[in-house]
């Protein structure tokens, strides 16, 4: 209940949760997607730097740089370890490197989107876009799945550290027991009460939903919608000429 009313007493973020889904379909597409050389060296860069400006905006400054200092790392070993490392030390760092280098701006992006909207608001901009229920919901159950399986994560690792099994106590056979299956069997049981929570406020309903949670297009939002607009016509130009 306490994690619950700490998310509804939640601040607005300064973007729209329908502006952060474009962002996230415009990076990974981008990012992953998009070639190298022209246009795209100017592009990339840029939308590997948004969700770091997020985070900042959105005062997160732990996730803000968790993200820069992992695909800094990511990067450098890129550019200055793989050029200089031959046979299957070579082959493990492109596989690491390139997919962190790749990948990160999306999955930073994907938790930027988790950690700042509510289920209200998430809910809220589905029904804007007249997305069906068969896909809302099991998306609203999964925006208070994982956090809460991080909570579950962290209140079972601090009874582990009550009774002295960690990593550190000659005891790593237990303690991948004594984590693993409560996580386990505590995911199951989040799955199921989350569910019925969702049925329980009438998601399952057919008819319409109402929603007191107010969202709506800012300053901000239109600039990230510009970003993204220019973003797909680069990568659409560079594969053209390309």
């Amino acid at each position: 209940m306490g994690a619950f009313m700490l998310s509804s007493r939640k601040r607005k973020s300064v973007l729209d949760p329908r502006t952060k889904l474009l962002l996230i379909l415009t990076i990974t597409s981008v990012v992953i997607g998009g070639g190298n050389g022209g246009i795209m060296n100017v592009v990339k860069p840029a939308l590997t730097a948004m969700p770091l400006i997020l985070f900042l905006l959105e005062r997160k400054w732990k996730s803000a740089f968790l993200y820069t200092l992992i695909y800094t790392a990511a990067f450098l070993g890129e550019l200055l370890l793989i050029p200089n490392v031959q046979g299957f030390l070579n082959f493990i760092l492109v596989a690491c490197c390139g997919v962190f280098a790749r990948f990160m701006p999306g999955i930073a992006m994907g938790i930027y989107l988790v950690n700042t909207t509510t289920v209200s608001e998430f809910m809220a901009a589905m029904g804007r876009m007249h997305i069906s229920q068969k896909i809302a919901i099991p998306l609203s159950v999964m925006f208070r799945f994982f956090p809460t399986v991080g909570e579950e994560y962290s209140a079972i690792g601090d009874a582990m550290r009550m009774r002295g099994i960690r990593f550190g106590g000659g005891k790593p056979a237990k303690m991948l027991e004594y984590r693993m299956v409560p996580l386990l069997v505590s995911c199951v049981k989040i799955g199921e009460e989350l569910s019925a929570a969702a049925l329980t406020r009438g998601l399952g309903a057919p008819v319409r939903r109402t929603n007191i949670c107010r969202i709506g297009f800012g300053k901000f939002d239109i600039v990230a919608a510009v970003i993204c607009a220019v973003s797909f016509f680069a990568l659409i130009l560079s594969k053209v000429c390309g």
